[in-house]
Order: C-alpha cells, then structure tokens, then sequence
C-alpha cells in the first residue's frame, strides 16, 4: 500500500481541520484509505499528515492536484509542504 506524508504549518489548526473535513469526499473518491495528523508538541500548529492510498498513481495525482493546492491554501497553510512518498510500512511494535 503506497503512503503520502506531509509536513507543514497551519496558521490556525481548527480552520485547518474543518477544511480536512469538508474535502474528505474528494479525498476518499482519489483512493485515499486513510489520514493520520501529528501536531508538534512545542508548535501544534506545524503538522505531519500520513496517508495511505489506493495505489500510487491515484495518490500522486491527486498530491499534484489543482484542487489540493487551492484548498490547501484556503485551510491556512503556510509556505510549500514537505512531501514524501512511502511504498511500505512495517510494524515492529513490541507485543
């Protein structure tokens, strides 16, 4: 399963959400199966999302999207997010 992850600063978490929220049909609809946020413990306004998709043709689409990047800058995002793609993830919790 192919995984997305961003990092990058929100001007204010709550606008931040309710945009994540509102664009989840067309998120879900481009593959994404799932979407994870980690806030920064000292700055809860810089972010890290990971999501996991599809397939890797329907999550980089989508990430290149026109779409994406308006709404992204509609939520607040502040500057160009760091993004990087992931092909695997592997558990190595302790049971």
């Amino acid at each position: 399963m192919p995984y997305v992850s961003l990092r990058h600063r929100v001007t204010d978490y709550a606008k931040w959400k309710r945009a994540v929220h509102a664009f989840g049909a067309s998120r879900k609809a481009s593959g994404e199966t799932s979407f994870h946020v980690y806030r920064d413990r000292k700055s809860p306004n810089d972010l890290t999302v990971v999501c996991s998709w599809e397939n890797a043709s329907q999550m980089q689409k989508f990430i290149k999207s026109p779409e994406l990047r308006k709404t992204m800058k509609a939520a607040g995002v502040v500057g160009k997010p760091v993004v990087q793609f992931f092909s695997k993830v592997e558990d190595l919790s302790v049971s």
